[in-house]
């Protein structure tokens, strides 16, 4: 029996082998291939937005995965949301944005809905799938959208300890008030591991472990 092929989308080389290791763990059978380009990413940050001219590059590499085989994409890249779903309409095989299962799983689990992320630009589209989602299973929700200021450029500064300092102090305050946090960037679940018992009283949901496992349902 012929493998089924994968596609994984990427705005950074950094998460090839994060989603490696998932894939490897939870969809065996699969046959995975990876595609990044850092330079979506960069260019939102230079735009402040989602630019038309990024959303046809991003089409155009759903449509390099499909052409090269693949029997389901996902793309890997929250920011880049919109383009995906966009995209998607135009390609003749299944594509997931890599957050609509934890999106749907934080409908799921609670009416205040908290979401925080260490940039806008991949704050607003995540917070509108969480929207649009609950509308489409016809639930009312409260969201709360938090920026950890100046963790980004911390990071981007090569101090990971302040980044962490400061995504930390919003996870803490933002439990207090919801009842479900949503991590817009993956790359903020390290910091989950680092906080207290105490202060995690709510769960906190990171796209990648959830995305796969919705995968390993969808490929079976």
């Amino acid at each position: 029996m012929k493998k089924k092929r994968l596609g994984l989308i990427h705005t950074s080389a950094t998460l090839v082998p994060v989603f490696a290791q998932l894939c490897q763990s939870k969809l065996p059978e699969v046959e995975v291939f990876n595609i990044a380009d850092d330079s979506l990413v960069k260019g939102i940050r230079e735009a402040g937005r989602l630019t038309a001219t990024i959303a046809r590059r991003v089409a155009g590499y759903l449509e390099s995965a499909e052409l090269a085989g693949a029997d389901y994409i996902m793309v890997t890249c929250s920011s880049i949301g919109p383009a995906v779903e966009a995209g998607a309409r135009l390609i003749g095989v299944p594509v997931l944005r890599v957050d609509q299962p934890m999106a749907d799983q934080a409908v799921a689990t609670g009416q205040r809905i908290g979401v925080i992320a260490t940039l806008s630009t991949t704050l607003e589209p995540t917070a509108d799938l969480i929207l649009r989602r609950a509308a489409l299973a016809g639930k009312t929700i409260e969201l709360t959208s938090e920026v950890c200021d100046g963790a980004f450029e911390a990071l981007m500064a090569g101090d990971a300890a302040t980044h962490d300092d400061r995504v930390a102090a919003v996870l803490k305050e933002l439990s207090r008030h919801v009842e479900v946090i949503v991590l817009a960037q993956a790359s903020m679940a390290r910091v989950v591991e680092t906080l207290a018992a105490a202060d995690k009283r709510v769960p906190i949901l990171a796209s990648p472990g959830i995305a796969v496992d919705y995968l390993a349902t969808a490929l079976r």
